[in-house]
C-alpha cells in the first residue's frame, strides 16, 4: 500500500472515529468553547497522528536481534538492448482512475471555495459602509440574511427594525471578536480533503452549530430576552443566503439552536469528561503503530544494525542496461552491505573493494562498448539475465570466472568474453593487506525494440539513474532504522534473502512493488513494507526529463 493511501485512510478513520466520541459524549452539553476547541483538535489530530512512530520507545524495551541486510547486493548489471513499454495492470487503471476522480471532485469543491469567497468580495464592493448603533456595517442594497465573514459583517438596514438590528449585530460581533470564520476555513478545507467520507461533512455541521451556539450564548448574555431573540430568530428564517462560506445569523438549525439556548446550563464537574479525550487519541496513536507493538507483544524486538562503516565498493551493484545498437547509458543502482567471509582467502566483503581503473564510471563505459548482442541469440528472440560471477585476485587479474545462473549458451559466452577480457583491477584490502575479493556481475541481455519507446514506458538503463534522497548513505540509513525482522520468522529461524523490484516513477514516488525471489511471506510482507515507507527518490533522467526507472532490491534476513 502507498504511504500516501496509507496516510489517507488513516485520517478519515480518526475522522470517523471523532464524529462517533463528539455524538456520544460532547453532544448535549452547554460547554461550547470546550467543544470549539475539541472539534478543532478533532482535525488537526486527524492529520497528526499518523505521524507518530513509536518505534524508538520499544527498541529501548526489547532485545536487539542483529539482521545483516543487503540494501542490494547489486554488482554492475548489463543488460543489452532499449525497453519495451510496460502493459499496465487493471490494478493500476482502477487506480489511476479513481484517483483522478478524487482529483476532478477535490478541484471542484476548491473552485466552489473561492466561487463563495469572490463572492463576499464582491458585496463589500457593492455594498455601502455605514455605521449603526457604534458598528462599521456593509449595508446590503437588497434584502437578505445577515451574516459575519471575519472583521466584515453584512446586514439589510431596511428589513429590520432597531430592536432586530441591535441583536443582529451583538450576534455578528460575536463571531468577529472570537475569529469564527477560522472554523469555518479549517473545517471547509478538511472537506476538500477529505470529500469522500461523509463523516468530515457532519463534523463540519458540528463546527457550524456550535459556532451559533457560543453567539447566541453571548447574546443572551448580553442582557437580551430570551424570548424575544427567538422570535427574531423564526422571523428571519425566511431571508435568503448568497453563500455559505460564512458566520450568519440565520441559519436553519433554528430548532437545535433554540433548543440549547432554554437548555438548562451543564454542571462545572461535567468538564471532567472532556478528559476521556485523551485516551481516545492515545488508542489512535497505538493504532498507527499497531505493527510495532504486535511484536512488542510477543516478546521479541528486531532491530536491524547496518553494519556500513565504510561503504564498501565490492559490494556495490549497478544495473546497466545497452541497446543492440549501444546508444542506451547505463542505469545505477548503488546499495551496499557486510558479510561473512566466503573463504580463507577469497573475501566477499572487504574494508576497501576492488577497483575497475578509472572507477566505476569507466567500468560502465568498458561494458557499454564492448559487450555485443549474439546475432544467433538475437534471431532466436532469446533474451534473460546471465548472472557471472568472478575473483579479483591479489595482483588485481581477474581469475576463475564463471556463470552462475545462465540463459542460452550464446549470450553466457558474451558475457564472459567481456569479463576475460577486462584490464587488471586495483586490488581490494582487508586492513593493509591487499586480498583476493569476489564480485558479481548480473548481465541482462533484452531484445530492443525499433519503435519509439512510449513516454509511460518503464526504463532498466537512462543517462541519469534515479537516486534516494541524500544518496547511498542516507537509503542505508533509511533501511536500518525501518527494517524489522519478522517475530514469526525469528521464532521458526527462518532467514534467507529476499530480491524486491520497484518503480521510481517521473515524480519520484516508488510504485509497482513486487518481490521477484521471495523466502517466506513473512520476510517477503517486511520487504515491502519497508518499501513503500520510503519517501520520494530523486527520478532518472533520459535526454534532460525525467522517466519511470525499474529498481532491484535484494534484503537478507540473517539471525545471530
Amino acid at each position: 500500500m502507498m504511504p500516501e493511501f496509507a496516510y489517507f485512510l488513516k485520517v478519515n478513520l480518526a475522522l470517523v472515529l471523532f464524529y462517533a466520541f463528539y455524538r456520544l459524549f460532547f453532544n448535549k452539553d452547554t460547554f461550547f468553547k470546550l467543544r470549539r476547541f475539541l472539534l478543532l483538535a478533532f482535525f488537526a489530530l486527524a492529520l497528526l497522528y499518523p505521524f507518530t512512530n513509536m518505534q524508538d520507545w520499544i527498541k529501548e524495551k526489547e532485545q536487539i536481534v542483529e539482521i545483516v541486510y543487503y540494501a542490494g547486493l547489486f554488482l554492475p548489471e548489463v543488460e543489452v538492448v532499449a525497453d519495451k513499454p510496460v502493459a499496465m495492470d487493471w490494478k493500476d487503471i482502477a487506480g489511476q482512475f479513481l484517483f483522478f476522480v478524487y482529483v476532478i471532485i477535490a478541484g471542484v469543491l476548491i473552485l466552489r471555495f473561492f466561487v463563495q469567497f469572490s463572492s463576499i468580495l464582491w458585496m463589500t464592493y457593492n455594498s455601502k459602509k455605514q455605521l449603526i448603533n457604534g458598528h462599521s456595517v456593509y449595508a446590503m442594497p437588497e434584502p437578505a440574511g445577515p451574516f459575519s465573514f471575519f472583521h466584515w459583517v453584512f446586514l439589510s438596514p431596511e428589513s429590520h427594525s432597531e430592536k432586530e438590528k441591535e441583536e443582529i449585530l451583538t450576534h455578528e460581533y460575536i463571531h468577529v471578536s472570537q475569529m469564527h470564520s477560522i472554523d469555518v476555513i479549517v473545517s471547509e478545507f478538511m472537506c476538500i480533503l477529505c470529500w469522500c467520507n461523509p463523516f468530515v461533512w457532519l463534523l463540519k455541521r458540528e463546527v457550524r452549530h456550535n459556532l451559533e451556539y457560543l453567539a447566541d450564548n453571548g447574546v443572551l448574555q448580553s442582557g437580551y430576552d430570551s424570548k424575544v431573540y427567538q422570535y427574531h430568530l423564526l422571523g428571519l428564517a425566511h431571508h435568503q443566503q448568497f453563500t455559505t462560506l460564512y458566520n450568519n445569523f440565520n441559519v436553519l438549525h433554528l430548532k437545535n439552536r433554540i433548543i440549547m439556548m432554554n437548555k438548562k446550563r451543564s454542571s462545572g464537574w461535567m468538564r471532567t469528561k472532556y478528559l476521556v479525550f485523551i485516551p481516545l487519541v492515545l488508542c489512535l496513536m497505538l493504532l498507527s503503530n499497531i505493527e510495532v507493538l504486535a511484536r512488542m507483544a510477543n516478546g521479541t524486538k528486531m532491530e536491524t544494525e547496518t553494519i556500513v562503516e565504510q561503504l564498501p565498493e565490492s559490494a556495490m551493484l549497478t544495473e546497466i542496461e545497452t541497446s543492440t545498437d549501444h546508444n542506451d547509458l547505463v542505469e545505477d543502482v548503488v546499495a551496499s552491505a557486510k558479510e561473512e567471509e566466503v573463504e580463507e582467502t577469497v573475501f566477499t566483503i572487504v574494508e576497501k573493494g576492488p577497483s575497475f581503473p578509472g572507477g566505476e564510471e569507466a567500468l560502465l563505459a568498458y561494458i557499454n562498448s564492448s559487450i555485443v548482442y549474439p546475432k544467433a541469440a538475437k534471431e532466436k528472440k532469446i533474451q534473460g539475465r546471465v548472472t557471472a560471477q568472478f575473483v579479483v585476485s591479489k595482483q588485481g587479474d581477474i581469475v576463475d570466472p564463471v556463470i552462475v545462473r545462465g540463459v542460452d549458451p550464446d549470450l553466457d559466452a558474451e558475457a564472459l568474453r567481456i569479463i576475460k577480457n577486462m584490464p587488471a583491477w586495483t586490488p581490494g584490502k582487508q586492513g593493509e593487506q591487499e586480498v583476493a575479493v569476489r564480485y558479481t556481475l548480473p548481465v541482462a541481455f533484452r531484445l530492443s525494440d525499433e519503435e519509439k519507446i512510449m513516454e509511460d514506458a518503464v526504463f532498466t538503463v537512462v543517462e541519469k539513474q534515479p537516486s534516494f534522497p541524500g544518496g547511498e548513505p542516507e537509503l542505508l540509513k533509511f533501511l536500518g532504522k525501518t527494517i524489522k525482522y519478522p517475530v514469526v520468522a525469528q521464532e521458526n529461524g527462518i532467514q534467507g534473502r529476499v530480491t524486491a523490484q520497484f518503480v521510481v516513477e517521473k515524480d519520484g514516488s516508488i510504485q509497482n512493488s513486487e518481490i521477484l525471489r521471495g523466502v517466506n511471506p513473512d520476510l517477503d510482507r517486511e520487504a515491502l513494507r519497508v518499501i513503500s515507507l520510503m519517501p520520494k527518490w530523486l527520478p532518472g533522467e533520459q535526454r534532460g526529463k525525467p522517466v519511470r526507472v525499474k529498481y532491484t532490491l535484494p534484503i537478507v534476513f540473517r539471525l545471530q
